[in-house]
């Protein structure tokens, strides 16, 4: 049963969130979207997350069709006193969301690219595959993310490290201007020349500062590029870790790469080609000549004897290949980690604590290769976190079972394991779950930590739009 639609009774949630009924239904009139209440049929589907272990049970959602839909939606949640909290495809989601307002932004899909100013418009419910298919028209291709499946918007707004990094940056130095929503309903824009601050923390501060209904992007001129994946089993799995260590801090700027241990499992989600299988892979892209790409890659080549080699010219069109995320989700744990350094020493804790029998509960242990253009700040500045650091790490377990004590536990383990070389600040995109504080502190340096909060106060004093830990 949702908010009964008889005047004047109010709705009572099991947290004991009073609405009334007919705000809710003048809502309902006022927006072209649909408003959900908690037990309506089709809310668990319009709130699914990527990763079904992650289940909310909002009080309402408003699916919005339009931005004066978003406007309507703050302005319910406000005068009902209710926290907002927003999703578009599900793909960021770390913890349950229980009470309170869902925007689900999905709707948000449009796109619109300008060939000659190279800047593309992008809804904020809009994936990255048609925004890459769209460019690609042009000669032209956004600084995506790994998974072309992942929302735009949510994505950029903590950063986005994708597999061209070192040559383009973060995907948020590629922005050129939000439309948003304010705490108080109101549209505006955020660019370099109106609303700085906000504009500021929008690129790279994630939440609790507005909610973005369009992004203008500015795109890169490429059409193709060197890249893929190469994969590894058996023994020549230490050898070819070993030997990216040392080859990967000669690559010159221009080129960007991260290795992966896989376990996977033997279901439907992963690629076909890697079910069942533990194997190390190399990624590797170079937007370039390549002949030069190619020389480039040889020395891991060489490392060992290749099982799958998948590293070609591509067209832009097929960048996610380059590290084949799954497209469909499934029950996944994520911890994550900066590193300042991944030397020899550093490879010997992934393998001795997620490597071939070490017994980790991880599907994947990933290291990505920073620096180059990550750790150049735009002209005018951002909120990006983690751009002193030199590499991530990602731990990602698969299993349910192994969610409340093993996965936590392998994670300390090579938390502390390498804690000479792990980095103060970790990167918003990578932390993993939020609600603790401690991880939260840690995902801006102090200075951006607490310019984010000024900002924070100005646009949001109320915290209608609910963030970090409680």
């Amino acid at each position: 049963m949702g908010f009964p639609h008889v005047g004047g009774l109010p709705y009572i949630s099991p947290m004991g969130i009073e609405l009334d009924t007919n705000a809710v239904a003048r809502l309902r009139d006022a927006i072209t979207g649909i408003v959900y209440v908690r037990g309506d049929e089709g809310l668990a589907a319009e709130v699914a997350c990527f990763n079904p272990a992650i289940r909310h049970d909002p009080y309402i959602v408003v699916a919005v069709e339009s931005e004066d839909d978003v406007a309507e939606a703050v302005r319910f949640a406000r005068e009902a006193g209710v926290p907002v909290r927003v999703q578009a495809t599900g793909h960021g989601a770390e913890t349950p969301i229980v009470g309170g307002m869902i925007v689900s932004t999905r709707g948000l899909d449009g796109l619109s690219i300008d060939p000659a100013s190279r800047l593309a418009r992008i809804g904020a419910g809009l994936r990255w595959a048609p925004v890459i298919v769209a460019a690609a028209e042009h000669g032209l291709a956004p600084v995506t993310g790994s998974s072309t499946s992942v929302g735009a918007v949510g994505y950029t707004l903590g950063g986005g490290v994708g597999p061209l990094a070192r040559r383009y940056g973060f995907t948020s130095d590629w922005v050129r201007g939000f439309r948003v929503v304010t705490a108080d309903g109101e549209l505006v824009t955020a660019d370099r020349e109106t609303n700085p601050d906000l504009f500021w923390a929008l690129r790279g501060g994630k939440g609790g500062l507005a909610i973005v209904t369009e992004m203008t992007l500015e795109l890169v001129e490429l059409r193709s590029l060197y890249g893929g994946s190469v994969f590894f089993e058996g023994g020549a799995i230490e050898p070819a870790l070993r030997a990216w260590v040392d080859w990967s801090v000669e690559l010159p700027d221009e080129a960007t790469t991260s290795v992966v241990l896989l376990n996977v499992p033997d279901v439907d989600g992963p690629p076909p080609f890697l079910r069942g299988r533990t194997l190390l892979s190399v990624r590797f892209a170079y937007p370039g000549d390549p002949a030069e790409g190619e020389r480039l890659f040889a020395p891991i080549r060489a490392a060992a004897p290749v099982s799958l080699d998948f590293v070609a010219e591509m067209p832009t069109t097929a960048v996610a290949s380059i590290h084949s995320d799954p497209e469909e989700g499934g029950p996944t744990w994520i911890r994550g980690l900066m590193l300042d350094s991944f030397d020899q020493d550093s490879a010997d804790v992934i393998l001795e604590l997620a490597g071939p029998g070490s017994g980790s509960p991880f599907v994947a242990t990933e290291i990505r290769q920073l620096g180059g253009a990550t750790a150049r700040d735009t002209e005018d500045g951002s909120s990006v976190g983690g751009r002193d650091s030199g590499y991530t790490l990602s731990l990602i377990a698969g299993d349910p079972s192994s969610f409340a004590d093993a996965a936590p536990a392998r994670a300390q383990a090579i938390a502390e394991a390498l804690q000479d070389t792990v980095s103060a600040i970790t990167n918003v995109n990578f932390a993993g779950d939020l609600s603790d504080r401690a991880a939260f502190e840690r995902v801006w340096p102090p200075v951006i930590s607490e310019r984010l909060e000024v900002v924070r106060r100005q646009w949001d004093p109320d915290r209608v739009f609910a963030f970090g830990p409680a």
